[in-house]
Order: structure tokens, then C-alpha cells, then sequence
């Protein structure tokens, strides 16, 4: 039987974690080491066979099923595109329409909570190196916009649909991480032996654990309703749209209880949040102002002061103290405040949602000139690698 390999960073907490689920642990770890089986191996074969914009042309023709252009394409590649064109067994369209009725319901809290909670808290893992090496911490404002276009993509009614841009999003996803993965491969600032795969499955299955189940906790926090259907129905977005992005179904949950421990575990087994992770999340942090299109320097500073505070609300002392929040941040009240102020704007039908200016989110997101790019990167350091 093979021995599990345990990239360092994760050796100190493993058999404290191990008291919590050995499997579960196990079965973590085993992915930290693990990229995309059938998708990494094609595009470092694809990426030496061809120039750049011959491969954006193809992935863009798989991608929007322009089969004129998919024809000249390598076979492995339209082989590809054949296997994830094919829906997966458990998929139910269906099962889609409470949660897309919720989303619209409830969009500017759930913005609120992703933006200060979910996004923040994911950086709390090793994830975070790779923003940092590759240079991306410096496009924070533009990844929050692609954030958001890709929520609201995949809640858009039909959006999940093949032809649809939430389905497109999700799996150009995939793409862009199988791409960054190889370049961080081959870079010297890359430790595998410390932090495993770039990019990692058990990153990503943790991360869209964090997408789903935290974030039904965290707006529900600053005053989001849910039912039991669309909290289930929540769940099954975003696990379909984790399964586009080439997460393997060995660490995409199920259910809400097995996405609360794939995260849970995450927690366990995770090393502290380190410099790197505590630029990234001030980064985003900072950037709120300029995503929701605030250009007073007063309102921005209110703007971020609000964010710290709610963010230190949702994601606890322990991580706002390890991201180096601002001490004054911590303000009591801080979520019940949140929660009367929105149940009294519903209360007497205020019609113009806003929170903050934080709703402007859903008006400020990536819609490129000429619509969706299918451009990758071409080199592992963002400023040196032609616009994508």
C-alpha cells in the first residue's frame, strides 16, 4: 500500500486534526497533493504543441460550441470537450430554481457576507501563495468583479445550462486553473515539498465548501431568510458549478454536512495564516470601495471601516486578529445592527436595496468589451504576462 505523502506545512497539525476525523484528514491531505487528472496533463501538452492564440481560439470554440473552429483542434483536446459536454448523473436542473428565486431575493446580503466573509476566510489557507507569487494580489479589485459576475452567472435562471455564461464562467475556470498550476509548476518559488499542488484540489473542494455552506451562514448572520428547500437548492448550485471547475468528486461534498466538515477539516489541517494571506485578505478588504464605485475618500474610508467591522463579526476574533484587522474594527452589535437595519427596510417595503453601497457590487462586474475571453496566461508572474 502506498504511503500518503504530506507536504510539510501540514505535518504539525496532523494528528491533532486526526483526533477530530482521520478519514476526513486523510482524505484532505491526499488532495493537497492532487491538480485536474484530465485537464493538467493536456494543457502543458497543449501549451508546448501550439502558440497562445491558437489554444485561446480552441478552448473559446469548446467553450461556446463553435464546432468549425473545434474541428482543427488536437483530438485530446475535442475529447475533452466531448466528456464535460455529457452532464454528470446526479444533475438536476430542477433542483436549481429555489435557490435562484433565494439569490434574487436576498442578493445585496448575500454579497455583503461573500465579500467580507467568504473571500476573506478563504485565504486563510496556504491558496493564498499562489496569489501572492503570481502577482494577482495586485488585481484584487478585478478578481472581486470576476467574483461577482460569476455568482451571478450561475444564479441567473438557466445560467448552469450549457449554452449559458454560468456554465461557460465555471468551466473557463477550470481552465485558467489548470494553466496557473503548470506555470507554478515549473517556477522556482513554487515549494512543493512545503505546500504540495498549486492550486490544489483540496483548496479548491474547500473553497467552494466556504462558497456554499459558509455563505448561507454568513448572510443568514446580516440578515438574509432562507427556507430549508433553498438552502438545499444553494447547495446544488454551487456543487454543480464545483463540479465544472474540475473539482474531483472525492472532495466535493454531497450535502451541507459534508461540505461543514470538508471545511471544518480544512481548518484543522491548514497551517496559520501567514504574510501572505494577511495581504491578500486587507487586499480585499481595501478594494471594496473602488469595486462598488465610491470615489469620495471620506465615504471609502467609512466604506472600509464598515467591511473590516463586519468582516471581523463574520469570521471571528482568532482569524481577524491572525489577517492583522484594525483593533477598532471590533465593534459590538456590529451583525445585530446589520440584521434590524435590513429587516426594517423590508418591513416597510423599501424598494432601493442598498447596504452601505456594498448592492452597487451587483451593478459593477467583469463584462469585457467583447464579451467573454478565453484568453490564458502565458507567464506565472501577472505583470509579465500578456493580458488576459
Amino acid at each position: 500500500m502506498n504511503t500518503m505523502v504530506i507536504p510539510s506545512a501540514y505535518t504539525g497539525k496532523y494528528e491533532k486534526a486526526c483526533q477530530y476525523s482521520q478519514v476526513f484528514v486523510d482524505n484532505y491531505l491526499r488532495h493537497t497533493t492532487m491538480g485536474d487528472a484530465d485537464l493538467d496533463t493536456l494543457m502543458e501538452e497543449l501549451v508546448a504543441e501550439m502558440p497562445p492564440q491558437d489554444l485561446h481560439r480552441f478552448i473559446g470554440a469548446g467553450l461556446e460550441q463553435d464546432d468549425d473552429v473545434l474541428r482543427s483542434a488536437p483530438k485530446e483536446l475535442r475529447d475533452f470537450f466531448d466528456k464535460i459536454n455529457t452532464p454528470p448523473p446526479w444533475l438536476d436542473y430542477q433542483a436549481f430554481n429555489p435557490a435562484i428565486r433565494a439569490f434574487n431575493k436576498n442578493v445585496d446580503l448575500m454579497l455583503v457576507a461573500f465579500v467580507t466573509g467568504v473571500l476573506v476566510e478563504g485565504f486563510s489557507t496556504l491558496i493564498a501563495k499562489s496569489f501572492k507569487i503570481t502577482g494577482r494580489v495586485g488585481e484584487t479589485t478585478r478578481r472581486l468583479k470576476q467574483n461577482n459576475r460569476h455568482m451571478m452567472e450561475i444564479f441567473y435562471p438557466g445560467g448552469l445550462h450549457r449554452e449559458n455564461d454560468g456554465w461557460k464562467l465555471s468551466t473557463r475556470i477550470r481552465f485558467v486553473h489548470a494553466r496557473i498550476r503548470g506555470l507554478l509548476s515549473k517556477s522556482d518559488d513554487w515549494n512543493h515539498e512545503a505546500w504540495g499542488a498549486p492550486v490544489s484540489a483540496a483548496h479548491l473542494g474547500f473553497a467552494i465548501s466556504i462558497f456554499s455552506q459558509r455563505l448561507l451562514e454568513y448572510s443568514l448572520r446580516v440578515g438574509a431568510k432562507y427556507n430549508d428547500e433553498e438552502q438545499i437548492s444553494f447547495l446544488a448550485v454551487w456543487r454543480y458549478a464545483g463540479y465544472l471547475m474540475g473539482i474531483p468528486e472525492t472532495i466535493l461534498y454531497t450535502n451541507a454536512a459534508e461540505a461543514s466538515e470538508i471545511y471544518k477539516v480544512g481548518y484543522l489541517c491548514e497551517p496559520e495564516p501567514d504574510a501572505d494571506s494577511v495581504a491578500v485578505a486587507n487586499l480585499l478588504i481595501q478594494s471594496i470601495p473602488n469595486v462598488a464605485g465610491v470615489k469620495d475618500p471620506i465615504e471609502q474610508e467609512r466604506l472600509r471601516t464598515l467591511a473590516y467591522r463586519l468582516s471581523r463579526a463574520l469570521i471571528g476574533k482568532h482569524f481577524a486578529e491572525r489577517f492583522e484587522f484594525p483593533k477598532n474594527s471590533a465593534a459590538p452589535g456590529t451583525l445585530f445592527l446589520s440584521r434590524t437595519k435590513e429587516r426594517l427596510k423590508r418591513l416597510l417595503h423599501y424598494r432601493e436595496v442598498r447596504l452601505n453601497n456594498f448592492s452597487q457590487l451587483l451593478e459593477i462586474s467583469v463584462y469585457d468589451k467583447h464579451g467573454l475571453s478565453y484568453r490564458m496566461p502565458d507567464h506565472v508572474h501577472t505583470s509579465k504576462s500578456t493580458p488576459w
